[in-house]
């Protein structure tokens, strides 16, 4: 990294930001002083340059400043059960069963604005690109509607206004579970707005969904293996490989999960994935918490990357995944590549979700430091963007604080009590450990402010605005 004792001479039509303190990444502390970031008119990061001086010509940004978060696991519409769902026990089939209930309610128009304010409460939380779990496809009843991508469009158009990026992650929803003898249930009641009958008619809808908006990519999903029938796996993983698109699939999320697949198909459901191709460098498995020994070696040889969403699995009882076993290793035996998402949102907290991967693994194995402050900001960062398709591994294009990358800028104030006694040479440890995001004062994404001073630019009346979408929807 450069050192300077001024920042550098501002370039005709780029911008200047002075950095109190920076995550750059370089060295054994991530953290650095004095950063100067430039960002040019494309809103691309142009310069970062350490030990500088403020000068008259920047803009000062107190704080840490570090790369925008990806949110790599959204359901938005989940939003609106915060607060409805945590306290009366029940189980994650109970939890499902409300979840379907908002689901069979939504419009277009609905689900646009319960989106939106669901992704400004993102930006606010540091979230400069979300990938979309998305399977709301069709009418309640199952009837397509006129464009029959008409709710992934929604979601598109509720991340511009959000003013974050998104990748649709437009998943194949095809059955009601396994029944007993190992064949796959009907859709039933509210589920019969997520199927299309099956995967090769899936891929034709999908192959018509091309949204005109750089902000905006498209990817696949299969819901479940207790969704999706083994037979119908190739041709979404087909369909992922053929557009170099990533490919997200819950994986064993529940013990009863595991147990119906391996009374359909004699498996587990990462080897149905595996014996159907879908498992790879563009895959990534959700949640994961229960995974046998062949599982991980499965997960590991092939690239495949986990993402974990820990407060919904601990809000769900969906257990403690095996996250050494999953990524201590090397460059002979590479670990699985880490990624988080926030899921149902019963919080929105990238720092929470962070600490929570590395918290939850102390609980379940008795040890501490399993990952590193820096492993756990790369899952939320450039990890996390790589996954969603924005980038490649050697190449990412946000996450990460360096010349070519998306200006995805995230400003922490230091002025909370949470991070009072702020030390720089520990800068790494307090942010992921006791930040949160109500400490977020700034965000930019792709060059542009969303956030300024704590308050969301595009959608200034954020609370009020999500505050009345979710009561639509639920009353």
């Amino acid at each position: 990294m450069m050192t300077s004792t001024r920042s550098p001479e501002p370039d005709r039509g780029h911008h200047w930001y002075w950095c109190e303190w920076a995550w750059t990444g370089r060295g054994g502390n991530p953290v650095e002083g004095g950063v100067t970031i430039g960002v040019d008119t494309h809103g691309r990061i142009v310069s970062v340059v350490a030990g500088t001086t403020a000068t008259a010509e920047v803009e000062r940004l107190p704080g840490v400043t570090l790369a925008g978060f990806a949110n790599s696991h959204s359901h938005a519409f989940h939003r609106a059960l915060r607060g409805r769902t945590h306290g009366n026990g029940g189980s994650f089939w109970t939890w499902r069963e409300q979840m379907y209930r908002v689901a069979e309610r939504l419009t277009p128009e609905s689900y646009y604005r319960l989106a939106r304010g669901v992704y400004a409460e993102m930006a606010l939380a540091g979230v400069t690109a979300v990938g979309e779990f998305h399977y709301l496809h069709h009418g309640p009843d199952g009837t397509p509607y006129s464009d029959p991508n008409v709710m992934g469009s929604a979601l598109v158009a509720a991340a511009a206004d959000a003013g974050i990026r998104i990748t649709v992650l437009d998943t194949c929803y095809l059955a009601g579970g396994l029944s007993s003898r190992g064949g796959p249930l009907p859709l039933a009641g509210p589920q019969a707005r997520f199927g299309d009958g099956d995967s090769a008619t899936w891929a034709a809808r999908v192959d018509g969904f091309r949204p005109d908006s750089p902000h905006a990519r498209v990817g696949a999903g299969v819901h479940s293996v207790r969704a999706v029938p083994a037979d119908q796996i190739p041709t979404v993983a087909e369909w992922a490989r053929r557009r170099d698109a990533p490919l997200h699939v819950h994986v064993s999320e529940q013990p009863a999960e595991n147990e119906a697949c391996g009374a359909a198909y004699g498996l587990s459901p990462t080897r149905v994935l595996e014996r159907a191709g879908a498992l790879g460098n563009r895959t990534s498995l959700v949640h994961a918490t229960h995974l046998d020994d062949g599982d991980i070696t499965a997960v590991r040889s092939s690239g495949s990357a986990v993402c974990l969403c820990p407060t919904t699995e601990r809000d769900l009882a969906d257990g403690l995944p095996r996250l050494h076993d999953l990524t201590a290793g090397d460059a002979e035996d590479p670990p699985a590549v880490l990624t988080v998402g926030t899921d149902q949102h019963a919080q929105v907290d990238m720092f929470e979700e962070m600490r929570g991967v590395e918290l939850h693994e102390r609980l379940r194995s008795g040890r501490r430091g399993t990952l590193a402050p820096a492993a756990l900001h790369d899952a939320a960062g450039a990890a996390g963007h790589v996954r969603l398709g924005w980038g490649g591994v050697a190449t990412p294009e946000a996450g990460i604080l360096r010349p070519g990358a998306r200006a995805d800028l995230v400003t922490v104030s230091l002025d909370s009590i949470r991070l009072s006694g702020f030390d720089p040479e520990h800068a790494a440890g307090a942010l992921v450990y006791a930040a949160t995001a109500a400490d977020i004062r700034h965000v930019m994404a792709d060059g542009r402010w969303i956030v300024r001073d704590g308050a969301h630019v595009r959608v200034p009346d954020t609370a009020d605005a999500l505050d009345a979408a979710i009561k639509e929807v639920l009353t």
